[in-house]
């Protein structure tokens, strides 16, 4: 029998009303809200009654995912799944650290909570913007930055597919550049340009706070966005790194299949990473929990094998 892994989405994954209804037939999701309430009030009704341009603050998209994703893969396992290996997507890294017992759930709550303060802060002050490039080869998008200053590729999605951070008075120019080329330019419901150099300010603070914080070894792999390996003694680094560095999505992907990896399941809001994963690979099987509908098909499905 294959391996399972839980893949935890990022930031432009967050839609109203995420995590309720897992909360009404799952003790342990409703766990992490509550854990939520007391840490940072409000949490609960932001992400089960806020709008969706309440959510895509980063200051609230963070935390808010943060606990929708955890409550995903706190029902899946109180269910019966046990995963074998773990990885998410920017933010989504910090849920599956949780779940891998590098540090708590309410230790990582306080962590996302100053990332999301800092990237917010960084965000703000450079107005850069992030856009998803489809319809070229990943190469060619990674050429067509290197014309420009504050340009950068960021995110390495799957084939096809690659997302870009860059200055606003720079973007105009390279959506141009990418029409001419063939390409197309998606706008990105996220809040600043990040994974790039425009979150430096943000790294550094982040690193500078983290040095007060105990974090331990993954109990159970985690693949880093950084280096698209399972993480080692180096979390506060690599957590650091992520910021400013690219995320090497579809590498990752590939590299928990070599693993053994033929089932994967993204915990959390929607089904981006599962679209991706699917262009990624076809030697695992893709399944998602986001509510109490995806959670009982996924249960049947895994705990049937």
């Amino acid at each position: 029998m294959g391996k399972i892994a839980l893949v935890f989405p990022g930031q432009g994954a967050q839609a109203p009303g995420m995590g309720e209804s897992l909360c009404k037939i799952s003790p342990a999701a409703e766990a992490v809200f509550a854990m939520a309430e007391k840490i940072r009030p409000g949490t609960k009704a932001q992400c089960f009654t806020d709008s969706a341009e309440e959510l895509a603050v980063t200051l609230n998209t963070q935390p808010c995912l943060y606990c929708a994703d955890l409550a995903a893969a706190a029902a899946l396992m109180e269910g019966g799944v046990k995963p074998d290996m773990l990885a998410g997507f920017s933010l989504g890294e910090l849920a599956a650290l949780a779940v891998s017992g590098a540090f708590s759930a309410e230790e990582g709550l306080q962590i996302v909570m100053k990332r999301a303060e800092l990237m917010q802060d960084a965000a703000e002050k450079s107005k850069a913007a992030m856009v998803a490039v489809v319809k070229l080869d990943n190469e060619t998008v990674a050429q067509i930055c290197t014309a420009f200053e504050k340009v950068y590729p960021v995110n390495f999605n799957c084939p096809g597919q690659v997302v870009v951070a860059g200055a606003a008075e720079e973007l105009e120019d390279f959506k141009n550049r990418v029409k001419e080329a063939g390409g197309r330019c998606l706008p990105l419901k996220v809040g600043g340009g990040f994974h790039s150099p425009f979150m430096l300010p943000a790294a550094e603070a982040f690193g500078a706070a983290l040095e007060g914080v105990v974090v331990g070894r993954p109990q159970i792999p985690v693949y880093s966005n950084v280096t698209a390996l399972p993480y080692g003694d180096d979390v506060k680094t690599q957590l650091t790194r992520q910021m400013i560095s690219p995320v090497l999505w579809a590498r990752t992907v590939e590299n928990m299949v070599a693993a053994g990896v033929d089932t994967l399941i993204e915990c959390g809001p929607g089904r981006v990473l599962s679209g991706l994963i699917a262009r990624i690979t076809d030697k695992a099987r893709v399944l998602n929990v986001e509510d109490e509908e995806t959670l009982k098909q996924t249960l049947s499905e895994v705990l049937s094998c």
